[in-house]
């Protein structure tokens, strides 16, 4: 067995022990909070935010021209006693967040909005934005059964492949933007 000096064990002990195992810490890991679920007189609506969403590399490289995008995926089920859950619905829903160096000014494209992008010169303002959800139509109430069990599941993707032209490849650091919360299950009766 090869022998090898301390002064090279100590530096490699110093180089592992110097690797984050994560770009977030364990308790600043990203997660879905203040989930609602309510209706509004003919729909089920969904609000819910994404806590430590934003890493300073995140906000490092927006400011840099790498656009950011959270895919927000919803799920709402019929829960069959006996027999498997029915699939009533499925979104996805696309948040981008863009930085115009020119203008000095952020730009948060919602794909559940028609009416074009939110703009702003504020980059907390911008995160907060990125981060909701707010009065998210889910399903026509006059397609739920009353006094019958449902289940909303939620989860949010950050930052999937945010380069154009599969610069992602290229790119090795971008992988370190793609983090994902667990999946959030809300079980209600209509």
């Amino acid at each position: 067995m090869k022998s090898y000096p301390p002064v090279i064990l100590i530096i490699l002990l110093f180089l592992f022990s110097a690797l984050p195992s994560s770009a977030w810490a364990k308790d600043e890991k990203p997660y879905l909070a203040d989930i609602l679920l309510t209706s509004s007189q003919t729909d089920l609506l969904l609000f819910c935010t994404i806590q430590n969403s934003f890493m300073a590399d995140m906000i490092k490289g927006v400011q840099n021209g790498i656009p950011v995008t959270f895919t927000f995926l919803v799920k709402l089920e019929k829960i069959n006693k006996n027999w498997p859950d029915s699939t009533l619905g499925e979104m996805t829903i696309h948040h981008t967040l863009a930085y115009d160096p020119i203008k000095q000014r952020y730009s948060v494209s919602l794909s559940e909005r028609t009416t074009g992008a939110m703009v702003t010169d504020s980059i907390d303002r911008a995160m907060e934005v990125m981060a909701e959800l707010n009065g998210i139509k889910i399903i026509p109430l006059a397609e739920l059964e009353p006094d019958k069990p449902y289940a909303l599941h939620v989860k949010a993707v950050l930052a999937e492949k945010t380069l154009p032209l599969n610069l992602h490849y290229i790119v090795p650091f971008i992988s370190l933007w793609n983090f994902e919360t667990d999946w959030r299950t809300i079980e209600f009766t209509y």
